[in-house]
């Protein structure tokens, strides 16, 4: 049985090229180092990936019963959602699309002790 553990946050909006910048910093760490990282920060994408990061050690915490010490970042991803548009005027009586992008971010967590494959 594998111990790996995620949570996902879903339609965050900001753009998913925003947040991958943050998941990248992360991606490979230990939980506690990476909390760190994330925690000081000044991206708004850090603070979104902060928030999913700990809903994950949270999971592992209490539904497997896992060592917090032992946990690091196995994956990281962040996918596009669903794109809102809108309307800005323009010159000349013409309009311009605006597009609202929002991400799905999804975080794994594993134990050290386990062996990868």
């Amino acid at each position: 049985m594998s111990s790996a553990v995620r949570a996902i946050m879903k339609n965050a909006q900001i753009s998913p090229q925003k947040v991958r910048l943050s998941a990248d910093m992360i991606r490979g760490l230990p939980a506690e180092k990476a909390v760190n990282t994330l925690r000081f920060s000044v991206q708004k994408g850090a603070a979104l990936l902060l928030k999913t990061l700990q809903s994950a050690i949270a999971n592992a915490e209490n539904n497997l019963g896992l060592d917090i010490d032992e946990l690091y970042v196995s994956q990281v991803f962040v996918d596009e959602s669903r794109n809102s548009y809108r309307f800005s005027a323009r010159a000349r009586g013409r309009s311009d699309r605006i597009t609202k992008r929002s991400s799905h971010i999804t975080v794994h967590v594993k134990a050290l002790d386990e062996e990868e494959n």
